[in-house]
């Protein structure tokens, strides 16, 4: 039979002897700790008790049980560790958060041993906020504070008054492992849609997996047009940098003022502001691309079929064994307000039309570009017939003026035929 876990609750439940001395047990089985400390690396203290690299994202805790007094009770300050109870989920809490723990088997042999070892979720959402949710120790005796102020809730509902202090007393968040973990108040959760799934960092960062949702209070970007429940999956890495300081308020992602954003939509028009569209003072925006392509695409703000968009200062693409590769069932648009640079260190540039014409300079660009290589051979042999032309006007006697000109005539055909070879390139080549 097993002796710890949720079999072990079962079997307890279905005896009803003892009862009160049971209810205990499982009291302590299913239980509340504050952290108060993490082993997140190496520098932990804890570091090398709960199993080095092992051990990483086990915590030390201190009970939270109500009634339990540090002044009456010398086991409150008793530090208990816990591992993380789900091994794929890195969702480990900050120090002074709270989480719920459960005692459940260990790597030894639990059910002979009895041998048993509390496992924590996540941190309990004590303020409902995905930045933080620490608590303040109402018992924690600062030497540094008098008496006077060192006053538990309990203690001022009786009326032992509190003295103020003009002192701030922070929280550590981050424990004996170090970490920059500030805390702020500008960081706004995300606004959910019925049926929504959302992931929150605490910086920030998010991922929904959500659909066109028209209803919710604060309005979306991307549900002015699309079928109610249509998918769309949303990362996001950072939220407006200018946002109000009340971060419990809740906003919606925005394509245009997130730091970083990739969308996958469906039936969705995503108003993203295009980085090379031109608008004149009382004039509309020009449309993306037109002069590009005989075909100018739907315009970004108005596409509303699936496609994925990524948005940021700078996206770089890189490869670092083979190729990088873009297959387009229609145009494949290239536009820059700057530069376009198109180099190859060790191979050829390409540039191929099978059917169409390959224009330079403009889309409706007219003038053919001169094969430079028969070119040069017909007027090679252009100028060599004006040359034996020439010497044959240099001999003849009843033209005084000829053979002057011939002279001269002949000297420039000679610059000429030595400036040939370095006219064409090696380098440009056109069929």
């Amino acid at each position: 039979m097993s002796k710890v876990g949720i079999a072990y609750i079962n079997n307890q439940s279905q005896n009803t002897s003892n009862s009160t001395s049971r209810i205990n047990n499982l009291e302590d089985m299913i239980t509340v700790g504050r952290v108060a400390d993490i082993s997140l690396n190496s520098n932990s203290t804890l570091f090398n008790s709960v199993g080095g690299w092992n051990g990483i994202g086990t915590i030390s805790w201190i009970t939270t049980k109500s009634g339990v007094n540090p002044r009456t009770s010398s086991g409150y300050n008793k530090l208990n560790i816990a591992k993380p109870l789900l091994p794929n989920l890195k969702n480990y809490p900050l120090v002074n958060e709270n989480v719920l723990l459960f005692q459940l088997p260990t790597t030894g042999e639990s059910q002979a041993t009895g041998e048993k070892m509390y496992y924590y979720l996540n941190p309990i959402s004590l303020w409902s906020s995905q930045h933080h949710n620490a608590y303040p120790n109402i018992y924690d005796s600062s030497p540094s504070v008098s008496p006077s102020q060192n006053k538990n809730y309990l203690e001022i509902q009786s009326g032992s008054t509190r003295k103020i202090t003009p002192t701030t007393i922070s929280l550590d968040f981050n424990g004996n492992s170090g970490g920059t973990f500030i805390e702020k108040s500008n960081i706004h959760p995300i606004l959910p849609y019925a049926g929504d799934n959302i992931l929150e960092g605490r910086f920030g960062n998010s991922i929904r997996l959500g659909n066109t949702s028209q209803t919710g209070g604060i309005p979306n970007t991307w549900s002015t047009s699309g079928d109610g429940g249509s998918p769309i999956t949303i990362l996001r890495n950072g939220q407006p940098s200018q946002t109000n300081i009340e971060g419990f308020i809740p906003i919606t992602e925005d394509i245009n003022k997130d730091l970083s954003s990739i969308y996958l939509t469906s039936t969705q028009q995503i108003p993203i502001n295009i980085a090379t569209v031109k608008s004149n003072i009382g004039e509309a925006s020009t449309v993306p691309f037109s002069d590009l392509v005989k075909n100018t695409p739907i315009s970004p703000k108005a596409y509303n079929n699936p496609q994925v968009i990524l948005n940021s200062n700078r996206l770089l693409f890189n490869t670092n064994l083979d190729s990088i590769i873009f297959s387009s069932a229609k145009s494949f648009i290239a536009e820059s307000i700057e530069d376009v640079g198109i180099k190859s260190k060790n191979g050829n540039v390409n540039l191929l039309s099978e059917k169409g014409i390959v224009s330079l300079g403009k889309k409706e660009a007219k003038e053919g570009v001169i094969l430079g290589t028969s070119f040069m051979e017909q007027f090679n042999i252009l100028l060599d017939n004006l040359n034996l032309l020439v010497d044959a006007l240099n001999k003849e006697s009843q033209i005084p003026i000829a053979g002057a000109q011939s002279v001269f005539v002949k000297q420039s055909i000679i610059n000429i035929q030595k400036t040939l070879p370095g006219l064409v390139s090696n380098n440009v080549k056109t069929s």
